[in-house]
């Protein structure tokens, strides 16, 4: 199943409405805070992408109810929750697939269980670094064990935790979520102060579940001992899986796409700054509040790139956009500079390695850099891209396809189903060609 192959192929336009897959930070926040919650959650519009269903597998084997009832709307998925201390052993290794998400907030939330555990991954989560979770949690006063800082990772029962002041040595709202959800049984307060602000969906999700927590500026506080109470969520579209027909509806000519219900939270949403800086026509319709989350409509229009510099703080806000925003400044006008991107090197694959690899193959003059590259705009031609098994450089050169001077084969896209299922699917739907192999 490995060498599935996308062939991507040159597009006339796209145009029409589209709500594409929900949103993945989200999905696994709402698994994992309605399986400790107390009462019955509800979750509408959930991702059942493959690293999503690896966290609900995770809980269904440490005694939690979840259930999926099919109603007008679509699925929806009932977790009876079992409160913060009736999770069980679970009796396995917790086996996460690819997702480092899953892997690092379930086990911040399980090093103040009192059951040991161990948590494995795919080949590709078990060369990503948890390290960074490790050290802190160990602070608090759990014991865990790693080899090398990579998974397995092993977890035993000790004592009860204890509340740190933590500053995050790198910028990752899962080190972040890590460190809060094992701060929700230690003793004490559990305070975290950024250098640049990361996503917040944790700490949002666990205000939604009743649970007080404070932020100001970019530290959070919680203090250990409260509880969550059970509520209703219903998942926005994700503005990742977004990010792929925003830039290829910019770059395709004569587009104009429409994108549905889609986050906008402003710690997500430095993919739209950095393409209206580049010279996008984005236009941000019908905003509303969705369990407290920003949601909007966004209306893509074709448009001349021009490219720009891409900071640190740019990156932090859309580290996960970085790779389809390099194939925005590829077809751009001029060069476009990429800084303070290292994070990428550590991510499903070695994603600044992965991106100047497959620009160069498709012609893009590119030089690449310990923190980033730096890209000058140009032309695509026909070529073969090995998407190194990670599921966003896959869809990133799918959409270079669309405007290549001829098909781009990209070799290695079995985990695209890890976040976006059906993105084959819609992506024809919107006017993209791509076939299957």
């Amino acid at each position: 199943m490995s060498n599935v192959i996308f062939h991507a192929h040159p597009s006339r336009r796209l145009q029409g409405q589209l709500r594409v897959a929900s949103d993945k930070s989200i999905s696994h926040r709402s698994v994992i805070l309605g399986s400790v919650a107390n009462g019955k959650t509800r979750i509408e519009n959930l991702l059942e992408g493959e690293d999503v269903l690896a966290s609900i597998r995770a809980f269904q084997r440490m005694g939690v109810n979840i259930v999926q009832n099919i109603e007008e709307r679509g699925p929806v998925y009932i977790i009876d929750g079992v409160g913060l201390n009736g999770l069980h052993a679970p009796g396995q290794h917790l086996y996460l697939g690819n997702s480092g998400t899953a892997f690092r907030l379930i086990a911040g939330l399980l090093a103040s269980q009192q059951f040991a555990s161990t948590l494995t991954g795919d080949d590709s989560l078990s060369k990503r670094p948890m390290s960074r979770i490790i050290e802190p949690l160990v602070q608090m006063g759990a014991i865990i064990h790693s080899a090398d800082g990579t998974p397995p990772l092993s977890i035993e029962p000790g004592g009860e935790l204890a509340g740190i002041t933590f500053h995050p040595p790198v910028a990752s709202a899962q080190v972040k979520s890590a460190v809060l959800l094992a701060g929700l049984k230690a003793s004490g307060e559990t305070r975290i102060i950024e250098s640049v602000p990361t996503r917040d969906h944790t700490e949002r999700m666990l205000a939604g579940f009743g649970y007080p927590i404070s932020v100001t500026g970019t530290e959070v506080r919680l203090e250990g001992g409260h509880a969550l109470t059970a509520t209703h969520v219903d998942v926005p579209a994700d503005l990742s899986s977004a990010a792929f027909f925003i830039v290829a509806a910019l770059i395709v000519p004569d587009s104009r796409l429409q994108l549905n219900d889609v986050g906008i939270n402003p710690r997500r949403s430095g993919i739209l700054d950095i393409l209206k800086r580049m010279g996008a026509d984005i236009e941000i319709e019908n905003t509303r509040w969705q369990g407290g989350e920003e949601v909007a409509d966004l209306v893509v229009t074709t448009s001349e790139l021009n490219g720009c510099e891409i900071h640190g703080g740019d990156v932090a806000l859309a580290i996960d956009e970085i790779p389809v925003i390099c194939i925005a400044a590829a077809a751009a006008k001029g060069i476009t500079t990429i800084h303070g991107a290292e994070e990428l090197r550590v991510k499903e694959s070695d994603r600044i390695r992965a991106v100047a690899e497959g620009l160069s193959r498709l012609g893009i003059e590119v030089v690449e850099r310990e923190d980033g590259m730096t890209i000058r705009g140009g032309e695509f031609r026909s070529a073969e891209i090995d998407s190194h098994a990670d599921h966003r450089i896959a869809m990133a050169f799918s959409v270079a396809g669309m405007v290549a001077k001829g098909d781009v084969r990209i070799m290695n896209c079995r985990n695209v189903a890890t976040s976006f299922p059906n993105y084959i699917e819609m992506a024809n739907q919107s006017g993209m060609q791509i076939t299957l192999e």
